[in-house]
């Protein structure tokens, strides 16, 4: 449910200058999840530009992003844990 949509945001706001790839993933799964189950994807611009700085020179950078999943009425059903893997190509160094 929540596989490549940090992966893909950050693609999104960083461009075709840099490597970004799903590293790892965690799941803790609370109860079960009956009928419809969300979650939301917030990714600031701050976040973004601290990211650009940590990959400037080119070194790679590990980032752990966090969702909730939750039912129709508000109850937790997961926590999902993903870690994205982040770096500058070689020709926009």
């Amino acid at each position: 449910m929540t596989d490549p949509f940090w992966m893909l945001c950050l693609l999104q706001k960083l461009g075709r200058d840099y490597v970004v790839w799903d590293k790892a993933g965690e799941v803790e799964f609370i109860r079960p999840g009956r009928g419809v189950v969300a979650t939301e994807f917030h990714l600031d611009d701050g976040l973004v530009e601290e990211i650009k700085v940590a990959t400037a020179e080119g070194g790679k950078h590990l980032r752990w992003f966090e969702n909730e999943i939750r039912d129709e009425r508000g109850e937790l059903v997961a926590r999902v844990r993903k870690q994205v893997y982040v770096r500058l190509k070689p020709r926009a160094r």
